[in-house]
């Protein structure tokens, strides 16, 4: 099987399967994972300063002047795109495991479904007890599917991750297609649910006790379930892409696919822009609830100008990763960062917390995003001075290794 997992990475010198020295670290991939964090957090703050429900819907009427024109920043040129080079960069990380137990001549399998439990535990606990827009149970479920094509051939990968990520578009096509036509007076009862599922999350988390809000996180997290049709083959899509370029040594060895990295930088990010403008001028803003074939195509255009558009941004992100080393620090942590996005936030939007729920405007919630975001680079650099991992990396590599790796440098 050695043929699968081309020699591109150093060589490792260890007798046993334990956590990567930092020696060993591809820096490369800790910039891209900062860069994404940095996005996500930009697309996640809408839903940690007002309604889960309430975010992700466009380019909200509401907001005017410099909110608007945030708004629009993020809707086009943030949502959906970094979300689903994270998602990505867990597959490169996929490859790179695999390469190097290879290597090593260790066993594989059962060190990844422990890594993967690990995940779920940490992601069950974070959508739970901290913030309902956890990525992290969907990035675990789908982890144990993507063990089972560590052995395809390196050519079909591309091939699976496009047919995976497109059958999430078809079947929001095939939703829209089906919603269109329900009766107008299930129409409208769907339009009260999900109306409902809104002032329910108004009042768990800008008025409710913590008890309270975890009661809402448990609905929250049933219905996050329910949206794996959807999420999960674009998630799975992006994760056998990720592999694809850690096996085929594009991201370790960038220079030896020269015509590739023009063509995503060049060819495929423009096109996605395209798109994504496109849908924007065919339907800007998606009410809660309101779901028709209209509706189905401008959500089957953002999915096909994410995955364009993200591609370019990793073009773009390897190309300029040498002037962002300063992100790599906050890549090495992104678990501990992720996670402290979600505590910081609620605690400071929940009512539970500081109570600045739906009181702060569009432009200003990207200002202290980034605010928060800067902050965490200063940390993580302070942090990883005096130790190896950060909080939660650690937690996880104990589990996952079986052993607790020194945490001190």
């Amino acid at each position: 099987m050695a043929h699968l997992y081309p020699a591109r990475l150093p060589k490792l010198s260890i007798s046993s399967f334990q956590p990567v020295a930092a020696s060993e670290r591809i820096v490369r991939l800790d910039v891209l994972r900062g860069l994404a964090l940095f996005g996500i957090l930009l697309m996640n703050i809408e839903a940690f300063s007002g309604p889960l429900d309430l975010s992700f819907t466009g380019i909200d009427p509401r907001w005017t002047g410099w909110d608007f024109w945030a708004d629009v920043f993020v809707y086009v040129f943030v949502q959906g795109k970094f979300f689903t080079l994270f998602s990505l960069l867990f597959g490169v990380g996929f490859g790179v495991m695999a390469q190097r137990a290879e290597q090593a001549g260790r066993e594989f399998t059962l060190f990844y479904l422990r890594r993967s439990l690990g995940l779920l535990v940490i992601g069950l606990v974070h959508a739970l007890l901290v913030w309902s827009g956890d990525i992290l149970v969907c990035y675990a479920l789908l982890s144990f599917a993507l063990l089972a094509f560590r052995e395809a051939p390196r050519g079909w990968l591309p091939v699976l991750g496009s047919m995976a990520y497109l059958g999430a578009v078809s079947l929001m096509l095939l939703l829209g297609a089906i919603m269109a036509l329900v009766p107008d007076k299930d129409a409208a009862q769907m339009v009260s649910t999900a109306q409902a599922s809104i002032e329910a999350q108004r009042l768990a988390y800008a008025h409710g006790s913590y008890l309270q809000a975890v009661v809402q996180r448990l609905r929250d997290f049933g219905t996050a379930m329910g949206a794996l049709l959807l999420v999960g083959p674009q998630v799975l899509g992006m994760f056998l892409l990720g592999a694809w370029f850690a096996r085929s040594g594009a991201i370790v060895e960038p220079a030896r696919f020269p015509r590739l990295w023009a063509v995503l930088r060049w060819l495929l990010l423009p096109l996605g822009l395209a798109l994504m403008l496109g849908s924007v001028s065919l339907q800007s803003y998606m009410p809660p609830g309101q779901f028709g074939m209209r509706t189905g195509v401008v959500y089957a255009l953002t999915a096909l100008a994410g995955l364009l558009m993200c591609l370019g941004y990793l073009a773009w992100g390897v190309r300029c990763s040498h002037r962002l080393q300063w992100l790599a620090p906050a890549g090495r942590m992104a678990l501990s960062n992720y996670l402290g996005q979600s505590l910081v936030c609620t605690l400071v939007f929940y009512g539970y917390g500081l109570g600045g729920f739906e009181q702060m405007g569009r432009a200003w919630q990207l200002a202290f995003a980034s605010a928060l975001f800067a902050l965490q680079v200063g940390l993580s650099h302070l942090w990883l001075r005096h130790f190896r991992f950060g909080p939660a990396e650690w937690l996880w590599r104990w589990f996952t290794y079986l052993q607790m790796p020194p945490l001190r440098r």
